[in-house]
């Protein structure tokens, strides 16, 4: 067993919220007793310390592309030429690199968990590699090295858009049918290490790429496989994927998805940005969660999603970053709340308690939990005279001083204990996978 004591805590429950003098007691990297108002002792913690933050939605090889601005203007069709240059030039060993030093920034921005949305699965031209799931591993063994827990969605991918095949780029993503891609998601369940039991590091799930990249017939299909494991979705990110659904199938993607049997309590609706009532009427009768990744979605021009409406709808909320636009979940917080502001011309539409919550996918600070601390300076000049309840609204990145993952200290005095100089990792990557793309080109 070890004791912590932490200067504050975000308690839940009433009055909960940050508390002073909060003792935490781990045991086999879980919490195992919580007591507020205890005298300093065990290992001590200055600052706020929170559930760890989890980052609903990833790709990581597109972190490459930040800092690359475009050279005309252009939109998210435009942007996704460049993911797709990027795309052809990377093969395991790249990007088991490439992904162990954005998921290094990830944990030194205060996640300790990643949902990654995988669609990167062959080689050039489609061709299988010899193993299969080589893609798959390189994530696994990315975020073991960084000490993230990592939930791996194998993606489905079966069209470049609805009714045409695969075209280019696209032919890496893709498999060559429906019950191709469930043969190699088999494969992939294996690397699931039982953390949907709270076991293990690693859970396996599914996705469907979007609408338009599954077939109408194949999603069914890819609903029934996922079964009880997380089935996330792109849904409704741009007008333009609403209106060619809505002239192919006479119906808008979330319908399309709800006759597929593909909405559920396990389904996350990724950005879910352009949406009818009745959309969200479907997400909260069907019990799905929406993941909006502010950052992203201002990044690419996609519009400000109904944030409020679904939450006011009962749809729990969570967030990703996406394409790393920014890796910052103190701004991904703040940023669901100004959306509102600036949508509604009101303050104040989420409380910091349920930024929290959709800032960690509802963790808690709980007996029983695993012990994924992160503790953020309160005296930094951010945060210096900020109320304990207004941190996230004043925090950034920079501000997480240490993150426990199962209670083993993956980041100490804001530097990573396992991943040395990520930040030199991540130029020399990115820059080698630039001069690949500019090869090929």
């Amino acid at each position: 067993m070890s004791l912590i004591w932490c200067e504050q805590a975000w308690l839940p429950g009433g009055p909960g919220g940050p508390t002073a003098a909060v003792a935490l007691e781990i045991v086999d990297g879980r919490i195992a007793g919580i007591t507020p108002g205890a005298p300093r002792h065990g290992t001590v913690l200055p600052g706020l310390t929170l559930p760890g933050l989890v980052n609903r939605h990833s790709h990581a090889f597109h972190r490459a592309l930040r800092g690359h601005p475009a050279r005309a203007a252009g939109s998210f069709w435009s942007w996704r030429e460049g993911m797709y240059r990027l795309a052809a030039a990377l093969d395991p060993d790249g990007y088991r690199t490439l992904a162990t030093a954005v998921y290094a920034e990830m944990v030194l921005a205060g996640h300790t968990a990643v949902t990654e949305f995988h669609y990167l699965h062959h080689a050039a031209g489609g061709r299988p590699y010899a193993d299969p799931i080589a893609m798959d591993r390189a994530l696994v063994d990315a975020a073991a090295a960084a000490g993230l827990r990592l939930t791996l969605l194998d993606t489905c991918y079966l069209a470049g858009g609805i009714g045409r095949p695969p075209e280019g780029v696209q032919r890496r993503f893709a498999d060559a049918d429906v019950e191709t891609w469930a043969a190699r998601a088999e494969r992939v369940a294996a690397l699931d290490d039982g953390a949907g039991d709270h076991g293990g590091c690693v859970r396996v799930g599914a996705a469907i790429h979007s609408v338009r990249a599954v077939p109408r017939g194949a999603l069914p299909t890819v609903a029934a496989w996922a079964r009880d494991r997380p089935l996330h979705v792109h849904l409704s990110e741009q007008p333009d994927e609403n209106a060619v659904c809505l002239a192919a199938h006479g119906r808008t993607p979330t319908v399309l998805l709800d006759e597929a049997g593909a909405l559920g309590p396990e389904t996350t609706a990724v950005h879910a940005t352009h949406l009818t009532d009745d959309d969200v009427a479907r997400l909260a009768r069907t019990g799905a969660r929406a993941c909006f990744c502010p950052t992203t979605e201002r990044d690419l021009g996609d519009g400000i999603g109904p944030a409020g409406a679904l939450a006011l709808a009962g749809v729990p909320l969570c967030l990703g970053s996406d394409s790393h636009a920014v890796v910052d979940p103190f701004e991904e917080m703040r940023a669901l709340e100004m959306h509102e502001r600036l949508r509604h011309g009101v303050r104040e539409r989420f409380t910091p308690g349920e930024l929290l919550d959709a800032g960690t996918d509802g963790a808690r600070l709980a007996v029983g939990a695993p012990a994924d601390l992160v503790t953020v300076d309160t005296a930094s000049v951010r945060t210096a005279g900020a109320r304990p309840d207004g941190v996230l609204l004043a925090a950034s990145a920079a501000d997480v001083r240490e993150v426990r993952v199962g209670g083993q200290v993956i980041v100490r005095d804001g530097v990573h204990q396992l991943v040395e100089r990520p930040a030199a990792r991540l130029a020399a990557e990115i820059g080698a996978l630039h001069a690949r793309a500019q090869e090929a080109a």
